[in-house]
């Protein structure tokens, strides 16, 4: 068992947290996107009323969806504006890369770790990478995760853009459900959506200048 309480597990699960955090300081200055991330998944797996042991995992697993950036240069990921086909197929490569890292371990901590890393940029529709699954063939925890990365990445600043204000990322995730996201997983985001904006509100970071 994954939560059974004893100083092994805390130092697993606290050695994922850092892991998370050193790669999301590659493209992010203060690392509280995966904070807020993994929080938004929590909330948002126990609204669709998923095993309270999978939501525990998933604020656990989730920092650990772009471990595979590790093997991508800042020339790319610091890069300030579109990438070139050719940087987008470099980029593409750090879900397979992720999941390679992650893979091997028999706990099911590892294993939604690695599901996460590996599925998070598929799409409901098909048209995701690396792997082109489809709906629910795609594992609820990478689902959950594409809807929550997105919120995130477009409502802070980045090195290629500027946040985006709450109400056009809303409207984003309403104009691709049921093509690159589960259309329940839209539904039960707007139901979630007052704590989602508290957990910003907390873990919020200044805009760049």
């Amino acid at each position: 068992d994954d939560f059974i309480p004893g100083t092994q597990v805390f130092f697993r699960l606290e050695i994922i947290h850092r892991l998370g955090r050193a790669i999301e300081y590659h493209d992010n200055e203060t690392g509280l996107h995966i904070v807020r991330m993994s929080q938004y998944c929590e909330h948002l797996a126990r609204v669709l009323e998923q095993p309270e042991e999978e939501c525990e995992m998933l604020l656990h697993t989730a920092p650990m969806h772009d471990i595979g950036k590790v093997a991508i240069s800042d020339a790319i990921l610091l890069k300030p504006g579109p990438l070139d086909p050719a940087e987008f197929n470099i980029i593409k490569t750090h879900t397979t890369i992720g999941a390679a890292i992650l893979a091997g371990h028999p706990s099911r901590l590892m294993e939604m770790a690695h599901d996460i890393a590996l599925t998070h940029h598929e799409k409901w529709d098909g048209t995701g990478y690396p792997n082109a699954l489809k709906g629910e063939n795609i594992p609820i925890e990478g689902r959950i995760v594409a809807v929550c990365d997105v919120f995130d990445a477009l409502t802070n600043d980045r090195p290629y853009k500027k946040r985006w204000t709450n109400e056009a990322a809303v409207t984003y995730l309403h104009k691709n459900r049921g093509t690159h996201f589960d259309p329940l997983l839209v539904d039960a985001f707007d139901t979630a959506l007052p704590g989602i904006l508290e957990i910003q509100k907390r873990f919020s970071e200044p805009a760049l200048t």
